[in-house]
């Protein structure tokens, strides 16, 4: 696999990498990300005002060559009341990102989410300093 994004030590925290193949472009893997990462900005916990990319739930993000993206992504609890929907709500949401071919999500509880995942802008609307 090859790295298109940022090196790792430029990734902000508890971000997801990017993982591509290369057969895609960096100018398509840019386009893509965008996409995806707005994509991901658009679903939320309905009990939590902040979107699931800022709080940090999605862990990983693989796009194949044939354009097939794989997301690893967590709940802030595994009891959570809508965890058998969110992986659904983040498909149907990534799936409608130009270019994407299609969308598998993985549920994955290692590591465990904690509020130390959170972005600054999470922590913001959660007014959790």
């Amino acid at each position: 696999m090859n790295e298109h994004a940022k090196p790792e030590a430029e990734l902000e925290p508890n971000r997801p990498a990017f993982a591509v193949r290369d057969a895609i472009s960096p100018h398509e893997l840019d386009r893509l990300t965008d996409g995806i990462i707005g994509a991901l900005k658009s679903v939320f916990d309905p009990e939590i005002p902040a979107d699931i990319y800022e709080l940090g739930l999605i862990y990983r993000v693989d796009v194949d060559e044939s354009r097939f993206v794989t997301i690893d992504m967590t709940l802030t609890a595994p009891g959570c009341p809508v965890a058998g929907e969110m992986p659904v709500w983040v498909q149907n949401a990534v799936s409608a990102v130009p270019g994407v071919a299609g969308v598998e999500v993985n549920m994955v509880f290692d590591p465990p989410w904690d509020q130390s995942r959170m972005s600054e802008e999470a922590r913001i609307a959660l007014d959790m300093w």
